[in-house]
């Protein structure tokens, strides 16, 4: 064997190359908290995704001409992982509905309405 070369046969036999190792994920929930919400709104710049969560507090929403909604959360995404969360409901949802029927959303009659889960008018930076 020529001087500064080692022996990596022995080394690598176990080792496929050809696959690459997938990290195992550790959580960490120690210090997670459980929010509830039932209504949902979404606003977005170019460098983030903010999504707003909170509770409908109005009591008779039956002809109600307003909607009050106590907001609970915001987190702020960027767009990588607001696409990475847009993917991973989208395969819950589905396997939601194939276990207990299709969900059907009305459409909000105007912007910010109570439920309504449209991107809201934000402008891009």
């Amino acid at each position: 064997m020529e001087k500064g070369k080692k022996e990596s046969g022995a080394e690598t036999a176990d080792l496929d190359v050809g696959t690459p190792a997938v990290p195992t994920v550790n959580w960490d929930d120690s210090h997670m908290t459980t929010s509830y919400a039932n209504v949902v709104n979404a606003a977005s710049t170019r460098e983030e995704v903010t999504l707003f969560f909170g509770t409908n507090q109005t009591w008779n929403p039956v002809g109600a001409k307003e909607f009050n909604v106590r907001l609970s959360d915001r987190i702020v995404l960027s767009p990588f992982a607001a696409k990475r969360l847009w993917t991973l409901l989208g395969v819950i949802l589905k396997e939601y509905e194939k276990r207990f029927g299709t969900l059907q959303i009305e459409a909000a009659k105007s912007s910010g309405a109570a439920g309504d889960t449209s991107t809201s008018s934000a402008k891009s930076a």
